[in-house]
């Protein structure tokens, strides 16, 4: 047991060390384009999410985690609601409350990879991609917006563009350096629908430069300042947050490998244990010897009462039933001839039979015997039984 706690003192030594090590390593770049508003890695919105309030400085700003139509048909206030997703998937009576919604005075910011679906087909416009080797640039069409030198981007930040639409309905208020447009706006009734081609425009890697920071407060601005401005949550699938305890853990990767090891480290102490340890032998107590302990009380009493005589001819008297019943030797008379009878029956020597049969005797002519008397007679008697 003491080099089983010497083992794990050493393996939670050697725990702690990699955990300390883990925690300090430097953590890998997520690139994954995530365009959540709680994500700060590189292609989450959570700088744009944070300053929308400079775009629209008297804007109440909320978050909508219901579905479009959910939305749509509950709100009654004009405002200016925002989508940024990977997908958009807007379905026929999302479309319909959305344009209802639109057509009241209100504003709707659309951008995202996918595009197929009703949208595209209600609208009539198709995306192209364009494979971008270097830096590549847009610029608004407006005159009193448009830069003389054009905004400025990393590669296949601005790849996607719009290549088929419906030039009477759309407006296009940006385009790339090949002069596709980017950018696009639907009138409905007393509102307006904007559509643009690449997410990433409004991420954190793009706001964190001049050029990338410029365009998406410009764009956005093209919204009118409304009291209310809703960032919606639920086609990034943002509503979807994981509640369990040990979310903590999971989202972390040097806490999700501690939890590992805790599991396995637990699981070979437990093995250990196992192995170790056995159930507790019950203590089986020897059937007690009875006659042995008759025999121990009744030699106790005749210790007790110091009665050397009784005990010497009870001693006598059964070393003369012995004879009787096992030889077939006469003893109502004890004499010489005795003596000659014992040594030929028994086979003992007959100076030893004449020895015994004399100090009996000798014991049974006296009333009183001694400790050491009865001592001779019992070592005679326990010779003879070894001589027979």
């Amino acid at each position: 047991m003491k080099d089983f706690k010497i083992y794990l003192g050493i393996a939670s030594a050697l725990l702690v060390v990699y955990l300390i090590i883990q925690y300090n390593r430097p953590k890998p770049i997520n690139w994954q384009p995530t365009l959540s508003s709680t994500d700060k890695i590189p292609f989450g919105t959570f700088i744009l999410r944070q300053r929308l309030g400079d775009i629209f400085p008297a804007s109440v700003i909320n978050n909508s985690d219901k579905s479009a139509y959910s939305f749509f048909k509950a709100q009654k206030k004009p405002g200016n609601y925002i989508i940024i997703a990977k997908s958009i998937k807007i379905t026929k009576d999302d479309f319909e409350e959305m344009t209802r919604y639109i057509h009241a005075g209100s504003n709707v910011f659309i951008t995202g990879f996918d595009w197929n679906g009703v949208i595209a087909d209600t609208l009539k416009f198709n995306t192209g991609f364009e494979i971008q080797e270097k830096n590549t640039t847009l610029n608004f069409t407006n005159k009193d917006l448009k830069r003389r030198t054009p905004y400025k981007f990393s590669k296949d930040i601005s790849a996607q563009y719009f290549a088929d639409f419906d030039t009477t309905r759309a407006t296009v208020l940006s385009t790339n350096k090949a002069g596709n447009a980017t950018y696009l706006r639907y009138k409905f009734g007393k509102g307006n629908l904007f559509v643009c081609a690449n997410p990433q425009l409004f991420t954190n890697y793009s706001l964190l430069t001049t050029d990338g920071a410029a365009y998406a407060s410009i764009a956005l601005s093209y919204l009118p300042q409304q009291k209310n401005i809703f960032w919606d949550v639920f086609q990034n699938h943002e509503v979807e947050v994981d509640r369990s305890p040990l979310r903590v853990f999971f989202s972390n990767p040097s806490l999700q490998w501690a939890y590992y090891l805790s599991l396995f480290g637990l699981v070979i102490f437990v093995l250990f244990e196992i192995k170790r340890r056995q159930r507790v032998i019950p203590i089986i107590e020897p059937l007690k010897n009875t006659t042995v302990d008759f025999v121990n009380v009744v030699g106790q009493v005749y210790y007790e009462k110091r009665d050397n005589a009784n005990i010497a001819h009870k001693k006598i008297l059964y070393l003369l039933s012995h004879l009787r019943e096992n030889y077939q030797i006469r003893t109502n008379k004890i004499d010489s001839e005795l003596i000659d009878t014992i040594s030929g029956k028994t086979g003992v020597d007959g100076a030893l039979a004449k020895q015994l049969i004399d100090y009996i005797s000798y014991i049974a002519a006296h009333q009183r015997v001694t400790d050491r008397e009865l001592i001779e007679l019992n070592h005679l008697i326990e010779k003879f039984y070894k001589a027979i």
